[in-house]
């Protein structure tokens, strides 16, 4: 069953907010301190004076509203998701998901220019936002991909396309891998590669794979935390909002192209996202629960975009030892968030990169059907 879903945050939750910012107790700070041990405190002090007092949550909670939300059960968990249908009744479907510190929120704007041309299924991951907090082990990529297959198929889509960035990337490929026959391309924003001695690569390249040896050595702390204590580190994000922030807004900060970085407003409401939820613990459980180099062979059409101020670069000649690559885009503006730092850029190469797939499709003779019921709420027949 899926039904209408419509946000409404209790008063009593925005104004436990409001006082526990107020009674924030702050740590002291050397002098020039900078970045040399961490995220600067006068930066932080600002930030969670002007979330006490300066943000409105309503406003940005009426303006989400206007989008079409909607709920599902999928393998005993919630699930939220977005869905927006193009004018095209056969348009292609796509499914763009979301990753770590991020929400559905990295697509509000790039969801009017996509949707002229493609069906827009946006959820939150398992553990994530709306769709509350994760109860048993075991929800890896893989897991979320079925998830998603399943979801798609509720909604009457025999065909589908797959975006995602961060952990979006891994369960779009990993859908790929798990419904090759629904799934008609996985584009990316994000795809690691590691080094190969047998793969000859450009001095260019070469420069992107020390960065990616840099990363393999020394782990994010964020990361080791996640990925080895998630619900030690979730007490106290989940107890205070200012280490919720903290914890997000470094990423916003190291992760961003300093040309084109996410305003506040829309940083603060992903934050609030998680505050809001009490996600903190459950979306860090998916750092635990995917493991490095888990995962399944996808062996349909991948498209990748490259962002030059990403965390890490992909390198083509080993991501095509992997992957059957179609397409590969490389920009140099936006990072990690390039849904919300670049949006034109990046709408254009998922479009480009799907209306490809889709003449791919008409030349091979196979007819690619964008099918819904009239109203979205249940499945097609």
């Amino acid at each position: 069953m899926i039904t209408p879903f419509r946000i409404d945050i209790p008063q009593t939750d925005l104004d436990d907010l409001t006082d526990r910012l107020s009674r924030t107790r702050w740590p002291n700070e050397v002098a020039d301190a900078g970045w040399d041990y961490g995220f600067p405190l006068a930066r932080l002090q600002e930030l969670a004076e002007y979330w006490r007092t300066g943000y409105d949550w309503r406003a940005h909670e009426a303006a989400l509203n206007e989008l079409p939300h909607f709920t599902t059960e999928i393998d005993g968990q919630n699930i939220h998701f977005v869905h927006v249908r193009s004018a095209k009744p056969d348009a292609l479907a796509l499914v763009l998901t979301h990753g770590w510190p991020g929400s559905f929120l990295e697509f509000l704007d790039v969801i009017e220019p996509l949707a002229r041309d493609f069906h827009l299924v946006i959820p939150s991951i398992p553990g994530f936002g709306f769709s509350g907090a994760t109860h048993e082990r075991g929800w890896d990529a893989v897991r979320v991909a079925r998830a998603w297959a399943e979801l798609m198929r509720r909604l009457g889509y025999e065909r589908y396309g797959a975006q995602g960035g961060d952990f979006g990337a891994g369960i779009s490929l990993a859908l790929g891998a798990v419904a090759p026959e629904h799934v008609a391309g996985v584009h990316v924003n994000y795809l690691p590669t590691r080094p190969d001695p047998d793969v000859e690569v450009s001095e260019a390249d070469e420069a992107r794979l020390t960065t990616v040896r840099r990363l393999m050595a020394d782990r994010p702390p964020y990361q080791a935390l996640q990925a080895l204590t998630p619900q030690t580190i979730g007490y106290a994000l989940t107890d205070s909002p200012v280490g919720q922030l903290v914890w997000i807004a470094e990423r916003f900060a190291q992760w961003t192209d300093a040309a084109t970085p996410v305003g506040d407003d829309r940083m603060l409401t992903d934050v609030s996202l998680y505050w809001l939820t009490a996600t903190a613990a459950s979306s860090g459980r998916f750092h635990h629960d995917t493991p490095r180099g888990s995962g399944l062979p996808c062996r349909v059409p991948v498209g990748v975009a490259v962002f030059a101020h990403d965390i890490t670069l992909s390198v083509r000649p080993l991501a095509e030892r992997l992957y059957d690559i179609r397409h590969w885009s490389e920009f140099e503006r936006g990072g990690h968030f390039a849904a919300m730092e670049v949006p034109e850029e990046f709408a254009g190469d998922v479009r480009a990169f799907f209306l490809a797939r889709l003449e791919d499709a008409r030349l091979d003779g196979r007819v690619v059907f964008g099918g819904i019921t009239a109203d979205g709420l249940e499945p097609a027949s």
